[in-house]
């Protein structure tokens, strides 16, 4: 048999209801035993003497038994709780009214008797003559003659009589209702705990068909609503609303990476589609050439042949540096690269930039610019990736920069970081061009610009150290890349950090 949670708890509730119930009836009775006895045995604590007192059950020649039996006949017949005993001094019954048969013992413990006449708590449960182990409350008196003593008066106060009327009572009244309480309280307790724990569970009865409805094979689907940062105690104390905040957490959190993945892999698509036509161009163009050359080497001129051997060279170099590229993305994507963090002077590294590509700029005709801010601060970064992030930047401009243009870097500190821009003059780049502009190649007036490698391992390696680079408007200029680089190394460090929690 299947039980749900709340049935299982409604059932060991009530278990544990009535056995608590029953522990509590029973102690409840034997506590209305012990007080009635305490009762019984105080009230008639000195019946015994006083009985010695009126009465002479011994004289000089030993037990007067006619007095004896007649006294005792007397008494219990006045008084059928009780049953009086004559014990001599070693706690041997010596004297009874009891019928013939009745009397099951012959000696009595007289460890009781010394207990009651040395006034100890009540109750004190001596030996029943009448029983072989049952033990009653009792009086007791020493009897004396010619100043010795000569035995006990021993009284029972509850008689057999007395236990038989008892126990009818008891099984007719009160034991029926201590039994009907009983049930009655463990159901209206029962119907209690159920409704209890109906309400407690809900929100776990919510929280398991959540659960049973997550798919773990298929899309994560977004929760109901947005589950926002819980801290310490911002569920309070209960623990169920803990775990259903922690579940939709986990659930927006899977929702997010499986979208990351998703996006993730279609731009690894697009990315692979676009080398694959890059490379098809200039490998093409390489075979063709080579092949040329191997056909017709002997009609060939040798000025035909320089030609033809330059255009493979150049189609080569193209292919070898896309490969380059790719390989430095992977290495980047794949964690490869870890940045090591030094101070260095930004101005310097410019400066150095430009000589590189000074020969460059001259040929096509470009003027390379520099704007630094008065006083700047050194940066703390990895200098090697920085500068192929320079190199990215400037190659990527000079490249879409027409004739008399002009490409510059501007350098200027900002709330302890340097903001770096590097920009051109040349036609920019369209609004419907920029949504994934660092994921994908895409092209200018007919022209490839390279957006999905040299863009995008400038993007990865600023990610790497905490920062991002940007595409910002700023009128009359072209193609405006910003990114910005922290002054300290507290900075740099923390920064460095959460990227790396984060990839």
């Amino acid at each position: 048999m299947r039980l749900t949670l709340t049935q299982r708890l409604s059932l060991v509730f009530a278990l544990l209801l009535l056995v608590c119930c029953g522990t509590s009836a029973w102690l409840q009775v034997r506590s209305n035993r012990m007080h009635e006895l305490e009762v019984v045995q105080g009230l008639s604590r000195d019946l015994a003497e006083h009985i010695a007192k009126d009465t002479q059950l011994m004289d000089a020649n030993g037990l007067k038994p006619n007095a004896v039996h007649q006294l005792f006949s007397q008494l219990m017949l006045v008084n059928p709780s009780v049953e009086v005993y004559l014990l001599d001094n070693d706690g041997r019954i010596v004297g009874n009214a009891a019928p013939a048969g009745k009397v099951h013992r012959e000696k009595v413990d007289l460890g009781p008797v010394h207990q009651l006449l040395d006034g100890q708590a009540l109750p004190i449960l001596g030996d029943d003559p009448r029983s072989v182990d049952g033990r009653k409350v009792f009086s007791a008196a020493l009897l004396r003659a010619n100043g010795q003593n000569t035995g006990y008066l021993y009284v029972v106060l509850l008689s057999e009589d007395y236990d038989r009327v008892a126990a009818k009572g008891a099984t007719s009244v009160a034991l029926n209702i201590a039994l009907w309480s009983i049930a009655l309280v463990a159901l209206l307790c029962l119907l209690a705990g159920f409704t209890a724990f109906t309400l407690i569970t809900r929100p776990l009865r919510r929280l398991t068909e959540t659960v049973s409805q997550f798919d773990i094979d298929g899309a994560p689907t977004a929760p109901e609503a947005a589950p926002q940062p819980f801290a310490d105690g911002a569920a309070g104390h209960d623990e169920i609303n803990v775990l259903s905040a922690a579940f939709r957490h986990m659930q927006a959190r899977l929702g997010e990476q499986w979208r990351t993945l998703t996006r993730q892999d279609q731009e690894r698509r697009e990315l692979v589609a676009n080398i694959s036509h890059d490379l098809r161009t200039p490998l093409a163009s390489l075979h063709g050439y080579l092949e040329t050359l191997s056909l017709k080497d002997a009609t060939l001129s040798a000025e035909e042949r320089r030609r033809y051997l330059g255009i493979a060279l150049d189609q080569s170099r193209k292919v070898g540096g896309l490969a380059q590229s790719l390989l430095e993305l992977v290495r980047l994507e794949h964690g490869f690269v870890q940045p090591v963090l030094e101070p260095f002077s930004l101005t310097d590294l410019v400066q150095d930039i430009f000589q590189k590509f000074e020969l460059t700029a001259e040929a096509r005709a470009v003027a390379l610019k520099a704007s630094f801010a008065p006083g700047l601060p050194v940066a703390w970064a990895d200098l090697g990736l920085i500068e192929r992030v320079f190199t990215n930047l400037l190659d990527n401009a000079l490249r879409h920069t027409p004739i008399n243009g002009e490409v510059e870097i501007a350098l200027r500190a900002r709330k302890g970081f340097v903001e770096v821009t590097v920009s051109d003059t040349g036609p920019g780049i369209a609004q419907e061009l920029r949504e994934g502009l660092f994921l994908r190649p895409f092209t200018i007036g007919g022209a490839r610009r390279d957006g999905g490698l040299g863009l995008r391992i400038v993007q990865r390696i600023l990610q790497l150290q905490g920062s991002e680079v940007r595409l910002v408007d700023v009128p009359e200029r072209g193609a405006v890349f910003s990114f910005s680089l922290p002054c300290d190394e507290e900075t740099a460090t923390r920064l460095l950090a959460r990227s790396m929690s984060i990839a």
